[in-house]
């Protein structure tokens, strides 16, 4: 237990405290997500498979992790966030040293199958604590905080993995992976008193029968929304991290070594929006109009890249800006989900809200997969533009859902 002096309630330093153990979590529910793809090219040697079989365990990975979502937040309702946290790591740890020591492609793919269930309980568990242990005053650099660990995530698996599989190998890289997990189990069980949060009383068994039950929530408008929101970014996000730059570079003659540095830009850029993001929140009346012109900025970008006549050099400014302007969007569209959550159901409503994550990413890839197989280069730019531009029309009518269409719900 931390030997620490307990902060006060809703001082800067208690919300800093809750805001750093959340977010370091998030950080792993990233990571774990890249555990595999970085190794592709020692594990097609290793097993003897083809990429399409590779790629079979993201798909394990994302379609478990979707699945569990919506049910880990009901898990976290009932049993409290914390519990559920230590949970998901442990699945996590335990699934990358089972990949480390795999002798098949089947254990490969039961280890992604748990590393998914792992990487489920994170946004119920940290949307939960950030909401009912930050106060209001700091919940948009929260918001800022928690979505840069989920970048930086992103950013350290190859960066470990990588130069680890060419020093020694693959499975010492996975081995290491497991050991970064329970470090970072570690020193949240030594600060645990900071994510303590009371469980709320169970629901009574007549009012689960009735209307106004645990599901009673699913009637609420402005669920759906998000969770359509949500769908729509994650096929937005995939489209720029596996099928633009490529598009880009057949289109603009961009050379291969400045098209794969377009992604890094684009994360990069787009951190520096998450962290500037933060501030533009403090009202949160203006979210919705951040939200649409953060993304009505980055359409506009992908159209020009699509269709305009652009130096190869101008490509990758373009993919910064795109992500700084989605980065600013970030905060604010965390913002609107939580203000269309009831108390009582956040992890519930975050679990299913953010399964669109999985679903979108997992829709992506066929479809914007199959323009580019056809080599229909400024299709992808347009469909990225379409999506973006719907993007805009979910965050307007979020806003219109929540005002015109409330639906109480019985704790």
């Amino acid at each position: 237990m931390s030997t620490s002096p307990p902060a006060a309630a809703g001082s800067l330093r208690s919300d800093a405290g809750v805001i750093g153990l959340v977010s370091l979590g998030h950080l792993i529910s990233h990571f774990s997500q890249l555990l595999l793809a970085p190794l592709f090219p020692w594990l097609k040697d290793a097993f003897s498979v083809s990429y399409a079989q590779l790629g079979f365990l993201m798909t394990l990975f994302f379609v478990v992790s979707c699945a569990m979502q919506a049910a880990s937040g009901f898990l976290v309702d009932r049993y409290g966030p914390r519990n559920i946290l230590f949970a998901g790591l442990g699945l996590i740890a335990v699934a990358a040293f089972g990949m480390s020591a795999a002798t098949s492609y089947e254990m490969l793919a039961v280890c992604a199958v748990m590393a998914g269930a792992g990487n489920a309980v994170f946004h119920p568990v940290d949307f939960t604590l950030l909401n009912r242990k930050v106060s209001a005053p700091h919940l948009g650099h929260a918001y800022s905080v928690h979505g840069l660990s989920g970048n930086l995530g992103w950013a350290l698996a190859p960066a470990l993995l990588v130069p680890l599989t060419l020093a020694f190998s693959w499975r010492v890289a996975l081995m290491a992976a497991g050991a970064l997990v329970v470090a970072v189990m570690v020193v949240l069980w030594w600060w645990r008193d900071r994510l303590e949060m009371p469980v709320r009383a169970p629901v009574q068994a007549t009012e689960v029968a009735s209307s106004e039950g645990s599901f009673a929530f699913l009637r609420i408008p402005s669920v759906w929304m998000c969770f359509m929101f949500f769908l729509l970014y994650a096929i937005v996000l995939s489209v720029v991290q596996a099928f633009a730059p490529e598009a880009a570079r057949q289109l603009h003659g961009v050379p291969v070594a400045l098209a794969a540095a377009c992604v890094t830009v684009y994360m990069v850029a787009s951190a520096c929006g998450i962290l500037l993001g933060g501030f533009l929140v403090a009202d949160p009346q203006r979210c919705e109009r951040i939200m649409a012109a953060g993304m009505g900025v980055a359409a506009a970008i992908a159209l020009a890249i699509g269709f305009a006549s652009l130096p190869a050099l101008a490509v990758p400014a373009l993919f910064g800006a795109m992500g700084l302007a989605t980065g600013l969007a970030g905060p604010s569209r965390d913002l609107i989900v939580k203000r269309s959550t009831p108390d009582h159901a956040t992890g519930r409503v975050y679990g299913v809200v953010y399964a669109g994550l999985d679903i979108g990413q997992a829709l992506a890839a066929p479809l914007f997969g199959g323009l580019l197989d056809r080599q229909h280069y400024q299709g992808v730019w347009l469909g990225l533009f379409v999506f973006q531009g719907l993007l805009i029309f979910t965050a307007v009518n979020v806003r219109k859902v929540r005002r015109t269409a409330p639906v109480p719900v019985t704790p």
